[in-house]
């Protein structure tokens, strides 16, 4: 007994000298001849010893990983060991002020980052994961685009991002030096090598994040200092690494040093063995060489650039990219043609993301840099309901929006193309639901308001589960919420137009709900808003609901498709629902958040008035300029003959 015991007591001894030992592990790179790292994408090591993460091309990234993860939890209370690293780093811009989009010095579960995107996603994460806590990704970003979709400060800013690209905490860069306590601001993209410092004590859950110019000692003042609770992100084994990446402007990042220590200070680097940085300045005949190529390709993918789209560069693509992406905008990648421009299908040559990109006319009634403005801002839309703004680029005479790829087209080809199957009343029901989230979205819950102006079938996309998305932002417009939209103008399409918006050109919330109302009745009836009967007549969907209506029959109106396969309360929801929706005067259309109510049955729906057709032609006429035709009986003057130009 005695020996069984001694045997288990120097069993559990060494086990304890196991764990003590994993969890003070570390090293020290005094430049990287020989390393022995794990590299993907474009990542390598110089001849000189150099971690060379990107080079001068657009749209790539490159990661480096210790090649052994590190044991990051204390297996008998959980909780998370402290840690430091250091390393030093270097931006080299292709161009002068001009580099790249960032470094990052990360924590992951995994080195398989094959799925993350370039650009302002730092190679990192997608535009699909961004935020989620399954990424288990803990990162100290050296950013140097201003992404308003990660709430980016500037484009020179430190941040600490935990599982997403926007920042728990982030600084302009610099340090604070010792002497006079004074902040000095750093340039990450000066092609100087800089040395970085992230410590974190596990008893306190603080993150200490310092940098300064090579040779500056530490300063004591951290440039960010957060409290974080690192036990749900780092699971017991983590890898350590760098990631990077390039967008449409170019730059080289270097790692020249690196040292790591778990429950220890990062030891110091013999700055004598650093690798020195390659010199940036060509020779004269590469020079002229350069700029010949650089001329001639200008020349075929000649594109506007002004200083005040600097900023914007994440979410500007380059002409020539999405030339390759859709083979030169052949016929063969049309998806369909509008009456503001045409839409292609194309596949992005470095990330081979699957995008639609839209070709518009270049005139615009605002500004061009207002109108830039707003399509960056929308860039930043998130909701599952609606699809993705991507970005834009400018060329000669056109702009072109770029959007995520919808695989199942436009909700009007399952309407109106009797080649496709027929949708169902449930996948009607589901899409009606969608698009009602994704605008109540825009009107109330994102930081700004944003009125859509073209709601319709044809700008409903379906993506791959068959889910309604609101997409063609081309025509939307913002504005602060609690104050009036500024548009004086009418945009849209005939059939969806509110009638104050005929008369006032002034878009608001409340004409997206009447567009919303006539969207409603179009996929429950399957009928377009206007239909052409004979040269000089045509039928409002609405007039013919509504006659339907006041006959007591309205389920007639339904999509002879559907059959008899549907919910019949539910039906005749949706129905009054598009009615209400599409009601000729503003003050008697709900909001969306109470059409939402309505659509997920939390509220019942209110009862038509009988007077709806009284009211639907006394507004009509005032709106159209009849008032001389007002008698005690403004129903006998149909709305058909009025919008038919019937006098």
């Amino acid at each position: 007994m005695l020996l069984k015991n001694l045997a288990f007591f120097f069993l559990n001894l060494l086990l304890l000298n196991l764990t003590v030992s994993a969890s003070e592990a570390g090293f020290i790179y005094n430049g990287f001849p020989g390393a022995n790292l794990k590299l993907d994408g474009v990542a390598s090591i110089t001849s000189d010893g150099l971690l060379k993460l990107t080079n001068s091309t657009k749209h790539i990234m490159g990661h480096a990983f210790h090649p052994s993860p590190f044991n990051f939890r204390n297996s008998s209370d959980g909780k998370i060991f402290s840690f430091s690293t250091t390393f030093v780093f270097a931006i080299v811009p292709a161009d002068v002020g001009n580099g790249g989009q960032g470094i990052a010095f990360f924590i992951s579960r995994t080195t398989d980052l094959s799925n993350a995107l370039p650009n302002s996603y730092l190679g990192l994460l997608n535009s699909n994961n961004n935020g989620n806590r399954t990424n288990h990704i803990f990162a100290v970003e050296l950013d140097t685009i201003n992404s308003p979709k990660f709430d980016d400060i500037d484009n020179n800013h430190v941040g600490i991002d935990i599982n997403s690209l926007i920042s728990n905490n982030s600084h302009t860069a610099g340090y604070y030096a010792d002497d006079t306590g004074l902040f000095n601001k750093l340039t990450l993209i000066s092609g100087k090598a800089m040395q970085v410092w992230v410590d974190y004590d596990g008893e306190k859950m603080q993150v200490n994040v310092t940098i300064s110019p090579l040779g500056i000692p530490k300063p004591s003042k951290p440039l960010l200092s957060s409290t974080v609770d690192l036990s749900t992100v780092l699971l017991e084994t983590m890898y350590v690494g760098f990631s990077s990446s390039t967008g449409t402007v170019m730059a080289a990042y270097y790692v020249l040093g690196w040292s790591f220590k778990m429950n220890g200070i990062a030891q110091e680097f013999d700055y004598s063995k650093l690798p020195s940085l390659p010199r940036t300045r060509p020779k004269g005949r590469i020079i002229v060489a350069a700029v010949f190529f650089v001329v001639r390709r200008r020349i075929k993918f000649a594109e506007l650039l002004e200083d005040w789209e600097v900023e914007y560069g994440p979410h500007r693509f380059m002409y020539k990219d999405l030339f390759k992406a859709t083979n030169g905008f052949k016929d063969n990648e049309l998806l369909g043609t509008g009456g503001f421009g045409s839409v292609y299908k194309g596949v992005l040559p470095t990330s081979k993301m699957e995008v639609a990109v839209k070709r518009v006319s270049h005139e615009s009634r605002q500004g061009m840099k207002e109108f830039v403005a707003e399509i960056v801002s929308l860039g930043r839309l998130r909701h599952r309901n609606l699809v993705q703004l991507l970005g834009y680029c400018r060329r000669k005479g056109e702009l072109l929006l770029v959007y995520d790829f919808m695989p199942n087209c436009s909700l009007d080809k399952y309407l109106y193309d009797r080649t496709k199957p027929t949708l169902d009343w449930d996948r009607r029901f589901q899409i009606i639901k969608g698009v009602a989230s994704g605008l109540l979205y825009l009107h109330e819950e994102w930081e700004q308001v944003v009125i859509h102006r073209d709601i319709k079938a044809s700008n409903v996309l379906l993506d791959s589960e068959m889910n309604g998305r609101l997409g063609d932002f081309g025509l939307a417009r913002l504005s602060d919420h609690g104050t009036d939209p500024q548009t004086t103008h009418v945009a849209g399409t005939l059939g969806y137009l509110a009638p104050e918006l005929v008369r006032t050109g002034k878009a608001t919330t409340l004409t997206d709900v009447f567009a919303f109302g006539a969207f409603i009745l179009e996929v429950a009836c399957g009928r377009r808003p206007v239909e052409q009967r004979a040269q000089d007549e045509h039928v409002l969907m609405v007039d013919w609901v509504v006659e339907n209506w006041h006959k007591g029959s309205i389920l007639n109106t339904l999509d002879s498709r559907l059959g008899q396969v549907y919910m019949v309360n539910e039906a005749e929801m949706v129905l009054n629902l598009g009615l209400l929706c599409s009601h000729p005067l503003p003050s008697a259309r709900p909001s969306m958040r109470q059409v939402m109510q309505y659509l997920d049955g939390d509220v019942p729906l209110p009862e038509l008035s009988p007077a709806y057709m009284r009211f639907t032609d006394l507004a009509l006429l005032q709106h159209h300029g009849f008032d001389d035709r007002l008698t005690s009986d403004p129903s006998s003057v149909s709305t058909v003959s009025l919008l038919s130009g019937g006098r």
